[in-house]
């Protein structure tokens, strides 16, 4: 699913810190849409143990909000993670409703006050500082 609404924004991850694991950052994922629309909208809110505990499920790890996004609306929810550089991570997607003429789907990924990454889609749209 995530192949499906992957944005063409450019990622820059934020500088390696040699204590990165133990510092929290605050990270905000922000969702809007041009149009009223259903939308299932994936974001990591915590940092999991280890990469195999992610990968045996990553759902547990990944909450989904079900939820009707209209203009001037925006989803946004704020988290805590040590590694947003490996975890920081939010799609948005109207997968199984057909397309709207003209709608567009934007999520923004603020790492620490720092817009890091931005995407737009016309069905979804993906903001991570890592290529999933």
């Amino acid at each position: 699913m995530l192949a499906t609404v992957i944005g063409t924004a450019a990622v820059t991850p934020p500088p390696a810190h040699g204590d990165q694991g133990l510092t929290p950052h605050h990270v905000v994922y922000h969702v809007t849409a041009t149009q009223a629309t259903d939308a299932g909208i994936y974001y990591h809110d915590i940092d999991p143990p280890t990469w195999a505990d992610y990968s045996h499920n990553p759902y547990e790890f990944s909450p989904r909000d079900d939820v009707r996004l209209e203009p001037g609306r925006s989803w946004v929810r704020d988290v805590t993670l040590s590694d947003p550089g490996q975890w920081a991570m939010v799609t948005v997607t109207t997968a199984g409703q057909p397309p709207q003429p003209g709608q567009s789907l934007h999520c923004r990924l603020t790492v620490d006050g720092v817009v890091v990454d931005q995407s737009d889609g016309s069905r979804g749209a993906l903001c991570s500082l890592r290529h999933w």
